[in-house]
């Protein structure tokens, strides 16, 4: 790669470079296994002594090349696909914290990821702590322990849509030596790229924008190689690993040692494996995604103001408007756009919203956002349904929350489909 090329370059040049002869377009290898002619190489191969390829599971043709190209777009040196994104905050967490550790998080995540800390990583003895994003540095510190191993937060909250302090989080990361793990599906790297603002490793779901056609499930990992690992208190990036022939991350690894160590210990052991025709598509998704992102923001921000001015809407709620709480932080860290996520309350209420939802044409009722379609969706009774009152009003899900995913279609259609179905709700 150019070391020069623009992001929308990368987006569509990145990652693979086929030598003369071979296919101008990244190709499917659809393969378990590769085959090679010496045991000597590919007992190479399983030392981490040669790079390539023996079994889809660790690493596969076509997955490397996504995998190297969103690593470009992202900034950092190295990336892994996982089969979800859920699996990718999983891996994320568990290749730098065990049982008896601790992990700090914003209260205002995607309420899958609230669950999976709040519930599960506690059965595995991983033990979070939830803060308010918005509380005074001072305040968050509070909740580090001696045994808290990363500070997990995401660009835009969802689906409160508050944007990160990314100043404020990273001081904090640095002064607690403690990695910050960034989400950023919703931004994508071509709105913000984390590690410019002091993010030491960013996972995606790829289901979202990355593909941005809503045909694959799937996530990514990327390592920004800025931290120090050898800090003293990640023993298991400096000390050998007697699962891998005593291997030593860092020594051997370098700024590479993270992403190193969760393909070859975690993906190993727990195989949350992309397919490669998923790994394809997300390719091919990251091909238009500078292109998507500037449609998707311009129509959420026309969708946005329409909505904040209606007379049946009780409040909008997005980034680029004027009135957000973190609207600052979305000129400082979001200059490009704010992205097509926004969220509204109906007047009328939660039945109202119900009706809203059943009228809409063009906006379609799905468990999804980050689709070239505009989808719709009450977050509350849906995807934050399994938390308690109290822990949707953490999260900023009140029971008249719209979430509408804003697509790429006209946004004049956009705008008179979500009119007549406000209008049809009060009926």
């Amino acid at each position: 790669m150019n070391p020069n090329w623009k992001i929308d370059t990368i987006a569509v040049q990145g990652g693979y470079e086929p030598k003369s002869g071979e296919p101008r377009i990244l190709p499917i290898i659809q393969s378990t296994t590769f085959k090679y002619d010496s045991a000597e190489h590919v007992t190479r191969l399983f030392d981490l002594e040669e790079a390539g390829f023996f079994y889809t599971r660790l690493a596969n043709p076509t997955t490397d090349a996504f995998e190297t190209k969103i690593a470009q777009m992202e900034g950092g040196v190295g990336a892994m696909a996982t089969s979800s994104g859920q699996a990718a905050t999983t891996l994320a967490i568990l290749n730098i914290c065990q049982a008896g550790q601790h992990v700090v998080a914003a209260g205002t995540l995607y309420g899958g990821t609230y669950n999976l800390f709040a519930v599960t990583l506690p059965k595995m003895g991983i033990e979070v702590t939830f803060v308010d994003p918005e509380a005074p540095a001072e305040v968050i510190r509070k909740a580090f322990r001696s045994t808290t191993r990363c500070l997990f937060a995401e660009t835009i909250g969802n689906p409160g849509l508050n944007v990160l302090d990314f100043e404020k989080f990273a001081a904090i990361a640095n002064e607690m030596q403690t990695p910050l793990i960034v989400d950023n599906t919703f931004a994508t790297p071509y709105l913000c790229r984390p590690f410019e603002h002091g993010a030491h490793i960013v996972m995606h779901s790829a289901t979202k924008y990355i593909d941005g056609h809503a045909t694959s499930v799937g996530g990514v990992i990327v390592d920004g190689g800025t931290f120090n690992w050898s800090c003293g208190r990640f023993p298991d990036m400096v000390e050998p690993d007697i699962s891998y022939h005593g291997m030593e991350y860092v020594k051997t690894f370098g700024s590479s040692a993270y992403i190193i160590k969760a393909r070859v210990q975690l993906m190993r052991d727990l195989g949350t494996t992309p397919a490669p025709l998923n790994s394809f598509l997300f390719n091919l998704g990251l091909e238009t995604l500078h292109l998507r992102m500037r449609r998707h923001s311009d129509n959420a921000m026309a969708v946005a103001t329409f909505l904040e001015s209606h007379p049946l809407v009780s409040w909008a709620c997005y980034p680029g408007l004027a009135s957000h709480p973190t609207h600052e932080r979305a000129l400082k860290y979001l200059p490009k756009g704010s992205s097509g996520v926004l969220t509204f309350g109906i007047k009328g209420g939660a039945e109202a919203g119900r009706k809203f939802m059943e009228a809409t044409r063009l906006v379609a009722l799905v468990v999804h956002v980050g689709d070239a379609r505009s989808c719709v969706l009450h977050p509350a009774s849906t995807t934050h349904r399994q938390l308690s009152a109290e822990q949707l009003e953490s999260c900023g899900v009140s029971p008249d929350l719209i979430r509408l995913s804003v697509g790429i279609e006209d946004a004049g259609d956009i705008i008179a489909d979500i009119d007549q179905a406000l209008y049809a709700s009060q009926k």
